[in-house]
């Protein structure tokens, strides 16, 4: 196994990571989100980016995931832990709540969604059933049990556009699809991992209620914010126990 983490607005960087190597890597498919970080945590080597860029300036519709995924899989990745911060929809994914997705809906439109778009190489049908690897999802559960941290361990990820939040009519319509989660960077992160055949799993953590799921009031940036301060500490931990459990 070769495993890489890939952050976002919850998880920043690794602070336990003892940096080898720092890399600006191009592809045929544009410019990756930044750098991308080889390190080692407790003599395990890891692979660290920030699907954001290092300075949060990147919006998740513009994110070039087809170049970050294409690096990792050249770097010769085989299991990817993506962090992600979620509104919540259904009563038991409250505030601070952790979450190991098991389904997606996606809800994205004009972003760059496969490989096989440029018509000249044999079209890729992936089966896309069970779009998270159920082994790593497994791993990451095993430590939020053991680590006491409150959690879910299924839940459907609705991906929307953003960087905008959903209005109240959105999230109805979420709540009736049978969406859990909300969020805005799952897709095509996991397909285009299940494309290049690299195992996929999302470790989420839920900072807000959805769009008319609280107590009724404005969502507040300014709680969010907070909330994943709040939950950054845990977040390294519960990584740095999936990593040191590696076999």
């Amino acid at each position: 196994m070769k495993l890489a983490i890939i952050g976002g607005s919850l998880l920043k960087g690794l602070s336990n990571f003892i940096t080898i190597a720092e890399e600006k890597i191009n592809t045929p498919f544009g410019t990756p989100s930044g750098h991308f970080v080889t390190g080692m945590i407790d003599d395990i080597e890891v692979i660290y980016i920030n699907r954001h860029g290092s300075e949060h300036h990147i919006a998740p519709h513009q994110i070039n995931y087809k170049a970050n995924m294409f690096v990792l899989k050249t770097l010769e990745v085989t299991d990817i832990i993506a962090i992600t911060a979620v509104g919540g929809i259904t009563e038991a994914m409250s505030p601070m709540k952790w979450v190991v997705p098991d389904q997606i809906i996606d809800y994205t439109h004009g972003r760059l969604q496969t490989y096989s778009d440029v018509n000249d190489t044999k079209v890729n049908h992936i089966d896309f059933s069970y779009p998270f690897d159920d082994a790593l999802r497994n791993r990451i559960i095993a430590v939020l049990k053991n680590q006491a941290c409150e959690h879910e361990t299924q839940g459907t990820y609705g991906v929307t556009q953003g960087p905008r939040l959903e209005t109240i009519a959105e999230i109805k319509r979420l709540h009736h699809d049978g969406c859990d989660i909300v969020g805005m960077t799952a897709m095509p992160e996991a397909s285009l991992a299940r494309e290049l055949e690299m195992n996929y799993a999302t470790l989420s953590l839920v900072v807000n209620w959805a769009a008319g799921k609280g107590s009724g009031e404005l969502i507040s940036m300014e709680e969010i914010t907070q909330l994943i301060a709040d939950g950054s500490e845990t977040c390294e931990m519960i990584i740095k126990a999936v990593i040191t459990a590696v076999e």
